[in-house]
């Protein structure tokens, strides 16, 4: 089993998004009035910053976990056979977490004697 990602990329995609929601919220230029002028307006925008960020965090730290993407099938969970392979492609799962939605991608394997389906990673 591999991580799809590693973590120089993950970091670099985090500090990209991070600094592009940055200059929406707090321009760097002085000449650019903030926006709000309550506490409650400074709140939503760090809960905007917040629902940008979580959910990357999220995904890149699935794709760096060990178990994100595996080489080998394994066996049918239905039937125990080793005549099993992995799809050619993965797919997109798209899944909510407190924060906003998250898109992970699942690879599939299927048994060449059951013709069952299944997911080979972990949750």
């Amino acid at each position: 089993m591999a991580a799809s990602t590693n973590r120089a990329a993950a970091r670099k995609r985090l500090r990209q998004m991070f600094e592009a929601e940055l200059d929406r919220l707090m321009p760097l230029d002085e000449n650019v009035p903030l926006k709000g002028r309550r506490f409650i307006d400074f709140e939503r925008q760090a809960d905007e910053l917040k629902r940008a960020l979580v959910p990357t965090f999220l995904e890149e730290r699935a794709a760096l976990d060990e178990q994100a993407q595996v080489s080998e099938p394994g066996l049918c969970p239905h039937c125990g056979s080793d005549r099993v392979y992995l799809e050619k492609d993965s797919r997109q799962v798209e899944l909510t977490s407190r924060d906003g939605q998250v898109v992970l991608p699942k690879q599939d394997c299927r048994c060449r004697a059951c013709n069952g389906s299944f997911s080979p990673s972990g949750s």
